[in-house]
């Protein structure tokens, strides 16, 4: 094994470092928007706004899938990481095409959307 392999596999690790990071900002923006969702509405609920307990529920649902998402990628990016870095010590790398973490994010948080807007349009009906 070169030189050459040696440098590729370590801008390959120091790439997959960059990505875990990446996951991390990611994950850690998602669960604290929900954490601030849940504080707003207790925020709100203190002050005794008035606000209906059918949108508290709904608010709090809302709030844990949006954690429930962070952490759910964060244990699939750490694995992927993890799975990565055992590879890259093989002396005889290959590709393995992996799940695509971002697109099961991007499907969690597009099933969170439709959820909130069905909680919506029920809200505004009820109320």
């Amino acid at each position: 094994m070169g030189i050459t392999d040696e440098l590729a596999k370590e801008r390959n690790r120091a790439a997959a470092e960059r990505t875990l990071m990446a996951w991390i900002r990611t994950c850690l923006a998602l669960i604290s928007f929900g954490f601030g969702l849940d504080k707003i509405i207790a925020a709100i609920r203190s002050n005794a706004l008035g606000m209906a307990a059918h949108a508290q529920i709904s608010v709090r649902l809302v709030a844990m899938a949006f954690v429930l998402t962070g952490i759910l990628a964060m244990l699939a990016a750490t694995r992927q990481h993890r799975r990565v870095l055992r590879r890259l010590r093989m002396h005889d790398y290959h590709y393995h095409e992996e799940p695509s973490i971002a697109l099961a994010t991007a499907v969690l948080l597009t099933l969170i959307g439709v959820a909130t807007l069905i909680l919506l349009i029920v809200g505004f009906f009820v109320s």
